[in-house]
């Protein structure tokens, strides 16, 4: 309807107000939402006006805040996976390289001459050029995207929300849970969880721990995989049910404030901590990782996804008032996106207490290397917590009114339909959860996956296509843009085998 409309008023005049749509039919703006998987997801104010009114301030900042997001939390376990060096310099390379794909979408529309394509999205384009195979394939990759998303959401809202009632009981109990694990002794303690048992145990916590029956009841009934990723579906599936999601798009705030308190935590630790670094080439040691390893196209997965947000750019940059702005204001974007992942990454690696600890013990959620007791953690997890819960039922909209209304024609059939549908997204998310709650792992898949079609291939294929049609196609952009394409390969098969 939205295309519709924009296609009515060029027919006439700018002066001839014949075809202006009424008021009446004209979509409301709180059915217009952009989202990136594992950032923010958020009404989109205007759309309907044609190009808005934004500065280039704020297209460079509603950039950044889409893009950022939980993914975040993963970049320290990435850059672990890869070694400090080779990590900080994947993440540049990344940031570069989608920067470039993201720019050929923007590009794209312009390359169709034979049509009017200023209402055009991307899936619009790839329908031009690919037919109803880029269409389907393309909502295939985007609900890979989306449903990835809400299981990484599912899995960090039940480590959220164990942690949060964990640090609670601890705290009317006067229980320190430092005590069971490896850990650092001072006032900021960091922890190992993937250590095990094994740390600093005294016979007095031993026989406290072993005879409690209080502590034995609620580790029995406050299970981080076996019974809290089922109380959150309580909480959240009535939320999902909901036939508009406009009321949770207010919170979209919280987002930010969430990557802002991550950037002061962080920096806090940091000067509390201090620098940790060796520099091994090549070979491990006790406590340090080589700056070079064989694991480092997990990183790569993550980032296809930390920096992905090609499903949505050209939406956003319709809203720039200086159109002629719109590639500087992407290339600031990415490059400020880039550099907040390598202030949290290289602070969170440098600062990690090498000795006592590994660098081999920072989690995939870097938020695990600090005990539920931590007071700065707790209101971390807090804030995440209340932040996806508000995004999540928002993530499972888009998920419906991509599925449901190509399918039936309706993106609300009936109650049955989107029960049926949010049940398989949630029992999706409870089972990762339960068996699988590797955020890296589940965030590289998935990101590995989707940025294979929206990342790599479709801005690629296209360009090519299109300078093959202009007659102006020459062997090194051919070889450039076909060397992507593998790239994008590359990354999703070497996910199987990392």
């Amino acid at each position: 309807m939205n295309k519709r409309i924009h296609y009515y008023s060029r027919l006439t005049a700018p002066a001839d107000k014949a075809l202006i749509a009424p008021d009446h039919v004209v979509p409301s703006p709180e059915e217009c939402y952009v989202y990136s998987p594992l950032g923010s997801a958020y009404k989109l104010q205007s759309y309907t006006e044609g190009y808005g009114k934004n500065t280039s301030l704020v297209t460079i900042f509603m950039i950044w805040n889409t893009m950022m997001g939980t993914s975040i939390l993963s970049i320290p376990w990435g850059i672990k996976q890869a070694g400090f060096t080779t990590g900080m310099c994947i993440i540049m390379l990344m940031g570069l390289l989608t920067l470039y794909c993201c720019y050929r979408v923007v590009k794209s529309r312009a390359m169709i001459s034979s049509v009017d394509t200023t209402t055009w999205e991307y899936p619009d384009v790839c329908r031009h050029y690919f037919g109803s195979f880029g269409q389907w394939s393309s909502l295939l990759f985007s609900l890979v995207s989306l449903v990835g998303a809400m299981i990484v959401y599912w899995v960090l809202m039940s480590n959220f929300l164990f942690n949060t009632g964990k640090f609670i009981f601890n705290f009317i109990h006067h229980i320190n849970d430092t005590d069971t694990v490896l850990s650092t002794n001072d006032s900021n303690p960091v922890i190992c969880p993937s250590a095990g048992n094994g740390g600093h145990l005294d016979n007095g916590s031993i026989i406290f721990y072993a005879n409690d029956t209080g502590l034995q009841q609620f580790e029995k009934w406050w299970n981080k995989s076996r019974t809290v990723p089922f109380y959150l579906i309580g909480l959240l599936l009535p939320l999902l049910n909901f036939k508009s999601p406009s009321f949770f798009s207010k919170f979209n705030i919280l987002g930010t404030v969430s990557v802002l308190y991550l950037i002061f935590l962080v920096t806090f630790k940091a000067i509390h901590l201090g620098f940790h670094l060796e520099f091994h080439w090549f070979m491990p040691t006790e406590f340090f990782v080589p700056e070079i390893r064989f694991q480092f196209p997990q990183l790569t997965g993550v980032l296809t996804l930390a920096f992905f947000i090609h499903n949505c750019i050209i939406t956003l940059l319709k809203n720039n008032k200086n159109q002629e702005n719109n590639v500087r204001d992407l290339s600031i974007a990415y490059m400020l996106v880039t550099l907040t992942y390598l202030y949290i990454g290289v602070l969170v690696f440098a600062s990690f207490p090498s000795p006592p600890l590994s660098k081999d013990c920072i989690e995939q959620n870097f938020l695990d290397n600090f005990p539920s007791s931590d007071i700065l953690s707790f209101i971390a997890r807090i804030f995440l917590l209340f932040q996806m819960m508000t995004v999540y039922p928002l993530l499972g909209y888009l998920a419906r009114v991509q599925l449901l209304g190509h399918v039936f024609g309706d993106i609300y059939p009936s109650i049955l339909h989107v029960l049926v549908l949010n049940l398989i997204i949630v029992g999706a998310g409870v089972i990762m959860a339960c068996f699988y709650p590797n955020i890296g792992g589940i965030i590289r898949y998935s990101g590995a996956a989707c940025g294979l079609a929206f990342v790599f291939i479709y801005p690629s294929l296209i360009y090519i296509i299109s300078l093959h049609q202009e007659e102006r196609l020459t062997w090194p952009k051919l070889i450039f843009h076909i060397f992507i394409i593998i790239l994008g390969l590359a990354n999703l098969i070497f996910q199987f085998f990392m």
